[in-house]
């Protein structure tokens, strides 16, 4: 496939989380890959958060599609009617959606923000793809604002106040390194507390780069070993320290 065609189908999400896209390494693989490489290529575990945080990037950028999240009308997921009615899904209860809405409205009423996502020259859910070291990875960008040549990721944190340091805890270095190769700009996340609804936009250090080019280094260096390497047998591996 010629790099066009890999694109266009990486625009569908079915194609992009399914298993074309794993044909391409991604962020998300760098924290297992890191930390656990016995466990790469398992498919992840649904939770309520990721769920809050889809419908949040859905609200603010392609508020057409929020249709397809099905919302339950209930306090929690443990009652009688959730359980009916989501029939075994995860699903939206409605008073979540109430508070993402709440955000949405705050972001969008801030100029700085609106510009950066609404902007003259902008793109939404864009899919890239570049051979960084040895291997061919994949993202996604939330927004490419052409006019400021800027990445823009929207980000949803328990505690603003936290959030630069848990960038690092959640590999968010990675990611602006990774998108700033597949794009070729500077990334910007765009953070909003979810209990504060204090806004923050933080750009990127060059250390901040640097750090996430060290995870995507040896990330790469623990896929060749756990699955490109002939006769390498996964049981025999141990981690191997001095306390």
């Amino acid at each position: 496939m010629t790099k066009e065609e890999i694109l266009k189908k990486l625009r569908n999400d079915e194609d992009y989380y399914g298993d074309f896209g794993r044909n391409f390494l991604s962020t998300s693989d760098i924290g297992v890959l890191l930390k656990n490489p016995l466990a790469y290529g398992q498919p992840s575990k649904q939770t309520s958060a990721f769920l809050i945080g889809g419908y949040f990037h859905t609200a603010i950028l392609e508020p057409d599609k929020l249709k397809k999240y099905k919302v339950i009308q209930s306090s929690t997921r443990n009652t009688k009617v959730y359980k009916e009615m989501s029939e075994g899904e995860l699903c939206l209860l409605q008073h979540e959606v109430d508070h993402i809405e709440l955000m949405t409205e705050k972001i969008m009423n801030n100029e700085v923000c609106k510009n950066l996502i609404q902007g003259a020259n902008v793109d939404y859910e864009v899919p890239g793809v570049a051979k960084l070291n040895k291997y061919t990875w994949k993202g996604k960008a939330d927004i490419i604002n052409h006019d400021d040549k800027v990445i823009v990721d929207l980000k949803t944190t328990a505690d603003i106040n936290k959030f630069r340091s848990n960038a690092f805890r959640y590999n968010y270095d990675a990611q602006a390194y990774i998108y700033s190769q597949l794009f070729g700009y500077e990334m910007i996340f765009l953070v909003i507390d979810k209990t504060t609804h204090q806004i923050g936009v933080f750009d990127c250090s060059a250390e901040f780069y640097s750090s996430g080019q060290d995870k995507v280094n040896r990330a790469e260096d623990a896929y060749e070993l756990f699955y490109k390497t002939k006769d390498f047998n996964p049981k025999q591996y141990f981690i191997s320290k001095t306390l």
